[in-house]
């Protein structure tokens, strides 16, 4: 699997920055096409333009020809500094649906966007807007927290053995290629409080999350093997708890720069909806979190 195209959307706040920085760094690692984005919102023009009557137009225009070279000088800066060309796009409309537009004209295999912003971007992962994003589209997307001065270096992997396991792990190798994956798994056994309940002993209770923990080391093995990651590139956990904790409690102990996840999870109401661990994660984690939909588009 191989990136090959990544957009990058920018309000030119110093996040998002943050987020164009990252998506020039992977764009020069793995030799994807970059795209830089900056979306002006049509519902502010039209204030704009209700406000100032039969001047906007001149304001309008200077509003696009200042946002033009906001974004040039940031490709110019950025560019020499990784040694990537990035194509340009200013669009007008409303900023989400301008994104997505965006990224199905290019087929985009990544979409790269801050955590913290002006405007939407200001809002990303407080309220809605993140979750309206990552339901509109199927393709991957990348949420920056951190500066970015280096390759990722140890990236986490949960895993819940759902169909999208695989491609989960395929899409971190190819964002973090040389990367160190730990592939995670955490898992509460059927029943278990129920067994605690009815007063099953705590002997033959152990010997069931020993025998739960067994099974998914050995799935875990099988995704491994399934992806076609290198043994050397990859640890695998195992714990027994809550995932969205776990995930978190692990990003920190473990000292990871990017956690990969899935957008869905297993069952019905997980099919429907952003999964809550997904909207856990993204919400608390420390470093960036990329969140996987489906294969990669060709």
């Amino acid at each position: 699997m191989k990136l090959k195209r990544i957009l990058a959307a920018t309000d030119f706040s110093a996040p998002a920055r943050h987020a164009v920085a990252r998506a020039y760094h992977i764009a020069g690692v793995t030799g994807a096409e970059l795209t830089l984005l900056h979306v002006i919102n049509q519902g502010a023009l039209e204030q704009l333009r209700s406000l100032l009557g039969g001047t906007a137009a001149a304001v309008e225009q200077r509003l696009l020809d200042a946002s033009r070279e906001a974004l040039s000088h940031l490709a110019g800066e950025l560019g020499q500094t990784h040694g990537v060309s990035a194509s340009l796009r200013l669009a007008t409309g409303r900023v989400l649906a301008a994104i997505l537009d965006e990224a199905d004209a290019l087929d985009a295999h990544l979409i790269v966007v801050g955590a913290r912003g002006e405007g939407f971007l200001g809002r990303l992962l407080i309220g809605t807007t993140a979750e309206r994003l990552l339901r509109r589209t199927l393709r991957p997307m990348l949420v920056v927290k951190q500066t970015p001065h280096e390759d990722y270096r140890r990236v986490l992997v949960p895993v819940d053995f759902s169909p999208w396991s695989v491609e989960v792990l395929r899409l971190a190798q190819a964002a973090a290629p040389g990367a160190e994956l730990i592939l995670f798994h955490a898992f509460e056994a059927p029943f278990e409080s129920k067994l605690r309940y009815a007063g099953v002993e705590e002997e033959t209770l152990g010997r069931y999350l020993a025998a739960a923990r067994s099974d998914a080391l050995a799935r875990l093995q099988e995704l491994t093997a399934a992806a076609r990651l290198e043994a050397a590139q990859v640890h695998l956990h195992v714990q027994h708890g809550e995932a969205a904790r776990l995930i978190l409690a692990q990003e920190q102990e473990l000292d990871c720069d990017l956690i990969v996840l899935g957008k869905h999870g297993q069952g019905m109401l997980e099919e429907l909806l952003l999964g809550s661990v997904t909207k856990h994660v993204l919400a608390e984690s420390v470093g960036d979190v990329l969140v996987v939909n489906q294969p990669l588009p060709t």
